[in-house]
């Protein structure tokens, strides 16, 4: 069995090569990839305590998604675990296609022991993001991976190939199970003080004997000296900001979410929950011993926090020793917010660039668009609505309804929702229910998210790139409008907003579909900091939107349209799937063959 899984695993890697190949080849249309995952449970001990998380095909983190822009993406999911299953793409803008976007406003969830294939493809993106599962704080056991997207040859980079290319995944960690998590939310409690960060799915370096255990296993990121190298820094953690640093190196920012950036050094970058970001590092020490890659809590106090610091090492190939002594220095005060804010206010749009496509990213000239809606987004500290700890946006808890939104649409269920989210926030009793924004086609939406909790906070939009805009502390204002960035804001898809101050994005209302709009940390998206933002052509064409998947699950009111799936057992791991795969895939060889002699 375990001769058969290998061997298979390489004939698939073969196909899915020949099969990008062969479209190139064969036709005018973009090439395919395909993926079979099977997402299931395993234990694991990154702190030093066992625990169940999630894996794919047997790897935590996942597996990496490594395509070009425009290529046709497939990926089978096998739900392997004891609960309902999403995958949601984040910062991959399904563009026309929010069928395939991953959270409960869009699909069913897969059913224990059913399979979904994923169908999309990266239209005219580049740049690096992730997966991971939507629902019931599932990524906090896991289930994520890198989604790199990468520019076509024709296309230029805006520097030198490096000679690595890195993925690295950062975020606190709890040793409880996430249903455990779940339950403590549930009963209205708040989940505390990590028990860690990990890299890679992995503890902290002994750095410290006192605070690291013994027999941790950390990660080693081999290099070579003189060399330069790509790190794709992803924070999927809970709700921990982290400030990344790499022991005696710059860090050369590039790109962030889909955006070339303007380059620049970092000695040190604070990367919040959901954002990802691109470093050009130049190995150019001395290598006298290893160094330290850390990622430490910010705007956090109490020693408590002191354990919240992930810790792997950089290792040259001519070095001389292990890593040993002080971590490097945070910024001087770990709560000092002015410090990141101004940091964050640095990060620009390179404007000269190319993207996806061969003209500059600065050739869409958004600071010249009218605004024709806006919303300001108030959210505070949980409370309770109707004896539940919640938390809210503008008043409003989320409630998502068993009947996915843009199926209700589909199949025009009424009462689904409701298009009535308030623009700003409304002072009288919050409360819990299915409210989204209605979006205008082609509008140009102008967001400012307002942070009135004690905690620093992010968000993320589904669907699109929006301009980051302006920030500063205080209450918005028609007036803050004087201090916008209406030239170079970056283009991305998650944005931190900090405690007492206000963010501002603007965003073009060109991808029909419902779009999730959300918190990233894990505890507020799951108490109901989030809504949706429905943008429909009111034009009678399928030319902007893919019609429902004629493999869609059905559940909520739709239930009865749903066929039924026989579970699938041990998925992948039997071995009668393994013999039909290994059918299928002798099949689509031979056709290949066959294809190179026409």
């Amino acid at each position: 069995m375990a001769s058969l899984r290998s061997s298979l695993a390489a004939i698939e890697v073969m196909m899915m090569i020949m099969a990008a190949a062969m479209a190139g080849i064969c036709s005018a249309g973009d090439p395919f990839v395909y993926f079979d995952w099977n997402v299931a449970y395993m234990k694991a001990s990154p702190l030093g305590v066992e625990k169940q998380v999630i894996s794919i095909n047997g790897q935590f983190p996942g597996p990496l998604v490594n395509v070009t822009t425009n290529w046709n993406v497939e990926v089978n999911v096998l739900n392997s675990l004891d609960e309902p299953l999403l995958i949601t793409w984040d910062g991959v803008q399904q563009r026309k296609n929010s069928w395939q976007d991953g959270v409960m406003g869009t699909n069913c969830p897969i059913p224990v022991g059913w399979n979904w294939t994923y169908r999309f493809q990266v239209k005219d993106q580049i740049g690096s993001f992730f997966y991971f599962p939507s629902i019931g704080l599932q990524r906090a056991a896991g289930g994520f991976g890198g989604f790199t997207a990468n520019n076509r040859p024709i296309i230029s980079v805006p520097f030198d190939t490096p000679h690595g290319d890195i993925t690295l995944f950062i975020g606190d960690w709890f040793n409880k199970n996430h249903t455990d998590l779940r339950k403590e939310l549930d009963q209205g409690k708040s989940l505390g003080v990590p028990d860690g960060v990990l890299m890679n799915g992995k503890g902290p370096y002994r750095y410290n004997n006192t605070i690291v255990p013994a027999d941790i296993v950390h990660e080693t990121i081999n290099v070579q000296p003189g060399k330069t190298y790509r790190f794709r820094v992803h924070n999927v953690g809970m709700f921990t900001c982290l400030n990344f640093r790499v022991q005696s190196h710059n860090l050369l920012l590039t790109e962030t979410e889909g955006s070339y950036t303007v380059q620049q050094n970092y000695t040190n970058l604070d990367i919040f929950v959901g954002q990802s970001y691109s470093f050009l590092i130049t190995m150019d020490q001395n290598a006298s011993s290893d160094y330290y890659i850390v990622a430490s809590a910010r705007f956090v106090n109490g020693s408590k926090w002191d354990r919240v610091v992930g810790v792997a090492i950089l290792h040259y190939s001519n070095s001389k020793g292990k890593a040993s002594g002080p971590l490097p220095d945070p910024p001087n005060d770990v709560y000092d917010k002015t410090y990141s804010m101004n940091q964050a206010r640095s990060i620009r749009w390179n404007v000269s660039a190319s993207g996806a496509r061969p003209n500059p990213q600065g050739s869409f000239r958004y600071g010249s668009i009218n605004v024709t809606q806006l919303y300001v987004l108030k959210n505070q500290p949980p409370m309770l609505i109707d004896g539940k700890r919640r938390a809210t946006l503008n008043g409003i808890s989320y409630s998502s309804p068993e009947t996915p939104l843009r199926l209700a649409d589909q199949y025009d269920k009424k009462g689904v929702y409701k298009l009535n989210f308030p623009t700003k926030y409304d002072p009288g009793s919050p409360k819990i229910a299915t409210s989204i924004i209605n979006g205008t086609y082609r509008g140009f939406m102008e967001i400012v998210f307002q942070n009135n909790d004690t905690r620093v906070q992010s968000y993320h939009l589904d669907g699109y790139s929006f301009f980051v805009v302006g920030m500063d502390y205080g209450d918005w204002t028609d007036n803050s409008r004087g201090t916008y960035n209406k030239w170079d804001g970056v283009a991305r898809s998650t944005i931190q907003v900090y405690p007492g101050a206000w963010t501002a994005v603007m965003v073009s209302l060109d991808n029909v579909g419902i779009w999730n709009l959300r918190s990233e940390d894990l505890d507020s998206w799951y108490l109901g900091q989030e809504t949706y933002i429905s943008v429909v052509n009111p034009e009678s064409t399928n030319k902007t939107e893919q019609p429902v998947p004629d493999n869609a699950l059905y559940c909520g009111l739709l239930k009865d349209m749903q066929k039924q799936q026989s579970p699938h057992g041990q998925g992948l791991n039997s071995s009668s799937t393994l013999a039909s795969r290994s059918g299928m895939i002798l099949a689509l060889m031979f056709v290949a063959a066959l294809l190179m002699f026409l």
